[in-house]
């Protein structure tokens, strides 16, 4: 097992009004960001990012009421760097995994792009850990697999993916020129509020981090390599159980990466109430390009005691 760099000037545990430490779940080390009491919401970051790219709600969560948890997800960031372990069911056990760590009885799901598939995928498999679930800029499982497979506009936006399924090149171009491809990856998916170079400087250097860059990009292989085989089309079939706890869900009129069209219609998965909200103007990271607008669609969700469909 692979251990990432922790120690004095971590380029992933950065300063802040959180605190940082380590958790154990799932036979594996994950760092966490924390902030603030109350019922737990849980944060997944997606690609290429690490729990950074939450730095505005925890803030505002914690602000709200609310104990607010930021993790790196397995491979990336402060959490161990595994051989294995990539599939979606493995990596949902890993957050409700941290969930129990934290001594919590439940937690609301708050999922981005390849966290936000893992949000709906935990929420299916162990629900009774699953208070509410809220995805941003991701499909339902098996809405991404029918999209990635027959939309070819879909199929074309996500042709990252299929690039990822080559053996090393991946991993060498994301860190190349100290990670300059992570850096125009953020510009070319944001809309036209485009984040600063200090930022995008501190997702190439946690991208930097040795092993990350393959750690990232596992995750995305075995989603289109397990297609056609016997796990890929177990989960597949696991995942038609319905969602049942409240759902948001969380979309940028201007992705370029995962297109509304892909997104919408998720709720056909969801047998509760199921919310839709579109930001206009944002691309595929809402949370960073308009955290005001998006914090408050998500703390006024969550405080809602009976949310609508």
């Amino acid at each position: 097992m692979m251990a990432p760099d922790t120690g004095t000037g971590s380029p992933v545990r950065i300063d802040g009004p959180w605190t940082h430490r380590d958790v154990a779940a799932n036979g594996a080390r994950f760092h966490i960001a924390e902030m603030g009491d109350g019922p737990l919401v849980l944060l997944l970051h997606g690609f290429p990012q690490f729990w950074w790219t939450w730095r505005h709600q925890l803030t505002a969560l914690a602000d709200a009421g609310f104990r607010a948890v930021a993790m790196d997800l397995r491979g990336v960031g402060g959490s161990d760097r595994t051989p294995r372990g990539y599939d979606p069911a493995n990596l949902a056990l890993d957050i409700t995994g941290v969930v129990r760590s934290l001594g919590e009885p439940d937690a609301a799901l708050v999922g981005h792009d390849v966290g936000g598939y893992l949000a709906w995928t935990a929420a299916v498999m162990r629900p009774k850990l699953v208070r509410r679930l809220a995805v941003s800029s991701m499909p339902h499982p098996r809405r991404w697999r029918s999209a990635m497979l027959s939309d070819f506009p879909q199929s074309r936006a996500g042709s990252y993916i299929w690039g990822f399924q080559r053996p090393w090149l991946p991993e060498r171009h994301l860190v190349a020129d100290n990670a300059a491809l992570v850096g125009r990856l953020i510009q070319d998916w944001s809309g036209p509020q485009l984040p600063d170079e200090d930022t995008i400087g501190v997702y190439r250097r946690a991208m930097s981090i040795p092993s990350t860059a393959h750690c990232s990009i596992e995750p995305y292989r075995w989603m289109v390599r397990s297609m056609a085989r016997p796990d890929g089309i177990q989960f597949n079939r696991r995942m038609k159980r319905p969602v049942r706890v409240p759902t948001l869900h969380l979309h940028g009129s201007l992705d370029p990466a995962m297109r509304t069209r892909s997104a919408a219609g998720s709720g056909e998965y969801v047998e509760a109430p199921y919310r839709w909200r579109l930001f206009d103007g944002l691309g595929h990271f809402p949370h960073e390009e308009d955290p005001v607008a998006f914090s408050t669609e998500l703390i006024s969700w969550l405080k809602d005691p009976e949310p609508d469909r």
